[in-house]
């Protein structure tokens, strides 16, 4: 039997463990495979660092723990370029499963890096209930929607809130979602207070966000693992955005590579047996 007889009648296991290989090769051996910067892209990282030093802004961790691993490397991206810049950030969630645990986590990891102290430099509201009402009552006073940040001290009592009443107080939101939030923080907040926003989302929803950045209603956008990635180089903290972005790569590499061979192998094989006949 030919090595092509042989190629077209390979245990698929074998093309299991290849994968599997390549998926684990760049969490072993970190690489650096070249990812391009989309504009939308760009334009998040612009949007803020063209925020003044010392500006309160909003992230909102509109994601459901089931993608953690296109939408957390974003947020920690987005505190990297925020605590860099001395921006106070105020943190919610429109999802009561794992968003408020989510955004205290990973708050608390960034700030202990830049030596952020909690009610001064950073909040977290955490979740209520009925996310347009939500939305919509603090256009006027937040406190009246949240008496008490997620750990149920009130809001008096943090000296970061006293000075944040409603969004005039705040200059610019982070929205990152994996599902249809998004839609009602640019239908309520920024069509009817016009408070600038960015989105990061997953990949299966970043093609339908597109129009609203076109619009310039997002003024910029993280679509998938691919944004997460290309946001962490931008801001110069490359993570497990961009490892995992390497191990796809090596994936698509080899299955460009097995589609190749297998037609190879079917070609040579049925010219052979032709000749042979």
């Amino acid at each position: 039997m030919s090595i092509w007889n042989k190629m077209e009648k390979m245990d698929r296991r074998w093309i299991y463990l290849m994968v599997a290989i390549s998926v684990v090769i760049p969490f072993l051996y970190p690489m650096s495979l070249p990812i391009s910067i989309t504009p939308e892209a760009q334009a998040v990282y612009d949007t803020i660092e063209a925020l003044p030093d010392g500006s309160t802004v909003m992230l909102v961790f509109d994601y459901y723990p089931s993608t953690i691993a296109e939408c957390e490397p974003m947020a920690i991206a987005a505190l990297h370029q925020f605590f860099s810049k001395d921006i106070k950030v105020i943190t919610l969630s429109n999802i009561p499963l794992g968003g408020p645990s989510m955004a205290e986590t990973i708050t608390r990891m960034m700030a202990k890096e830049y030596n952020k102290e909690y009610g001064i430099d950073f909040v977290n509201l955490g979740y209520k209930a009925n996310y347009v009402a939500v939305m919509s009552g603090m256009g006027q006073s937040i406190e009246d929607i949240f008496p008490t940040d997620n750990s149920g001290t009130p809001l008096s009592e943090l000296p970061l809130m006293t000075k944040t009443k409603n969004y005039a107080d705040i200059s610019f939101l982070f929205e990152i979602a994996d599902n249809a939030t998004a839609d009602y923080w640019v239908s309520i907040v920024n069509a009817q207070f016009g408070l600038p926003m960015v989105c990061g989302t997953t990949a299966v929803s970043a093609p339908k966000y597109y129009a609203f950045v076109a619009s310039g209603q997002f003024k910029g956008l993280l679509g998938g693992m691919k944004g997460a990635a290309e946001y962490e180089i931008l801001v110069g903290h490359k993570a497990s955005a961009v490892t995992g972005m390497s191990a796809q790569s090596l994936v698509h590499l080899l299955i460009i590579f097995l589609v190749i061979l297998g037609n190879l192998s079917f070609f040579i094989g049925r010219r052979k047996s032709l000749e042979t006949a």
